[in-house]
């Protein structure tokens, strides 16, 4: 079942990269080249240890289930398609990408939305012979679920779950086999502040696929709601030794981000919250530390094959002041059950970012291409684009492998990243502070063409370093848009009939941008300032996403 799926999915992609004639020519590209280049994580691992983020870059709010002795991961990836990747480990720190639970148009519409809209925070769980995945789609539906067979898919058509408003559904199935939805959702009555929510559950029928009966709340703002705490959410239950454990995100998505717990006798309570909560958080930790990681929380919790449980959660490797264009990234860490209560990680430590594996780790101590530092290369020779490579809100119609093999074809489209359309654009993410990447790009046939290489956080913050052609050959320039503006910071003439070589290299909030002609690296723009890139500036929920782009621009370069 699984290679039929997998022979579909590569149809697909050529059946997509069949595009209508346009106007403007296909511009070529050729060997996109990543390297990372992390001081943390040039650190070396000892026998039995494992490198965090085990999921590095734009891995956000996930959620893990065990299935026998493997264990399925999925994140969100709001406004990208194709969306909800779907991973699998068998031992929680190398993971494979199996495929994604929405890859197909008909499943959810993302147009026009903002890149930080579509889907929310999934949740994954498995019970007879069905996969079940639930979601919240933003702007564009609203809660519903899909199911496979596989988790390599196909995945069905969205159920939308009726009667349900709020976010981030999690199902949870108790050993009796009973089912019970749970979700954040407004607070009974007004709202006291900006952040009041609170979790509710509700019976979940699996014959059906729908809740039924009374909804209830469980938590009503947070652990303690005296202090007015925000933003209660990614709710997920677990039953152990007679006990059911409520495990909530609390504080919002930045700094103040937590992890708490209660737990009760039934699975309507009522909960009792750990008198040490939170059971994970940096919020707490001095500014001025080595390697610093931050905005730690939304995690799930799942039992390892030798019976101690683990637990996965975002996270934030940041730099300067709070800033981190790599977006928020799923991190690993041991449970400790302490007194009947799970606890991730103390008050005032920090997270490592090398750890002791869980005792059955693979002999393997190469995590790439998920952590570590790694080359990643993509010569478009496949007959299909890697999974790496996500567009945004639709499938890359403009994008094509067969029409010059062994290069990338692609359509430049009037779209461009500033708006809410579907650019030609194929981004991979950003997964190390410091990187440095180069792309080959064919000077365009068509004048007004921009091609090149972009750095892309959200509408309004993007790089571009790119060409044109013009009547004495081409323009290379890097394009920043911040805001509403966009302007060219810089530009130098290169002659026609050669490939040109594109480079960004970054560390933290530093860029420098290069292009060789033929005649080897020539510095465009040195020290930019790139760190209106990062998403704590930016606000979203994204990372930066980098790759070739084509657009057919309003109006081309005009010579000097």
């Amino acid at each position: 079942m699984r290679a039929r799926w997998l022979r579909g999915i590569v149809a697909g992609w050529l059946a997509w990269a069949i595009v209508p004639a346009q106007a403007a020519a296909p511009v070529i590209f050729d060997d996109f080249s990543y390297r990372g280049e992390d001081a943390a994580f040039a650190t070396p691992l000892a026998k039995g240890q494992y490198r965090n983020p085990v999921l590095a870059g734009f891995y956000p709010d996930p959620a893990v289930t065990r299935v026998g002795d493997r264990y399925y991961l999925v994140n969100s990836t709001f406004a990208y398609f194709p969306g909800i990747p779907v991973f699998e480990s068998e031992d929680l720190v190398h993971w494979r990408l199996l495929g994604h639970a929405i890859d197909r148009p008909g499943q959810l519409d993302f147009s026009g939305l903002g890149t930080s809209r579509g889907v929310f925070a999934p949740s994954i769980a498995h019970h007879g012979d069905t996969f079940y995945i639930f979601n919240t789609a933003v702007d564009n539906g609203g809660n519903y679920y899909v199911t496979a067979k596989d988790p390599a898919g196909p995945w069905s058509d969205p159920v939308w779950l009726k009667e349900v408003d709020g976010i981030d559904p999690s199902l949870f199935i108790d050993d009796n086999g009973k089912a019970y939805l749970l979700n954040n959702g407004p607070p009974q009555g007004t709202p006291r502040y900006e952040g009041h929510r609170a979790i509710w559950l509700q019976a979940f029928d699996l014959k059906t696929g729908q809740p039924f009966g009374p909804r209830k709340v469980l938590l009503d703002g947070g652990v303690a709601p005296e202090k007015n705490p925000i933003w209660i959410e990614g709710p997920h239950l677990y039953h152990r030794q007679g006990w059911y454990y409520l495990s909530c995100a609390e504080g919002g998505t930045g700094p103040q981000h937590s992890q708490v717990v209660l737990r009760a006798r039934s699975p309507w309570g009522p909960f009792e919250p750990y008198a040490r909560n939170p059971i994970l958080t940096q919020r707490d930790l001095p500014a001025d530390r080595a390697h610093p990681i931050a905005n730690a929380g939304h995690a799930d919790l799942v039992e390892g094959r030798d019976g101690h449980w683990w637990a996965i959660f975002l996270a934030s490797r940041i730099y300067g002041d709070g800033h981190y264009q790599t977006g928020r990234e799923t991190f690993l860490l041991p449970v400790e059950w302490r007194e009947g209560w799970p606890v991730i990680l103390d008050t005032g430590k920090a997270i490592p970012q090398v750890a002791d594996a869980p005792s059955w780790m693979k002999t393997t101590q190469d995590q790439a291409p998920h952590s570590g530092n790694f080359d990643w290369r993509d010569d478009f020779a496949a007959p299909a684009l890697k999974t790496e490579w996500l567009s945004l809100r639709a499938p890359p119609t403009w994008a094509d492998l067969r029409a010059t093999p062994g290069k990338l074809s692609l359509v430049p489209q009037t779209d461009g990243l500033e708006g809410h359309g579907h650019p030609a654009f194929l981004g991979r993410r950003q997964q190390h502070l410091k990187f440095d990447t180069t792309l080959d790009v064919q000077l365009p046939t068509t004048p007004g063409v921009t091609a090149g290489m972009a750095m892309y956080q959200d509408e309004k913050h993007w790089y571009v370093l790119g060409v044109q052609r013009t009547g004495q050959g081409g323009v290379v320039f890097v394009q920043r848009h911040v805001g509403a503006g966009t302007e060219i910071v810089a530009r130098a003439r290169v002659p026609d009939g050669h490939t040109l070589r594109l480079r960004i290299q970054a560390d933290a909030g530093r860029g420098d941008f290069a292009f060789d002609a033929g005649a080897g690296w020539q510095p465009l723009r040195e020290a930019e300032d790139i760190h209106v890139l990062s998403t704590d500036l930016a606000g979203g929920f994204v990372g930066v996403m980098i790759g070739p782009y084509a657009r057919a621009e309003a109006a081309p370069f005009q010579e000097d």
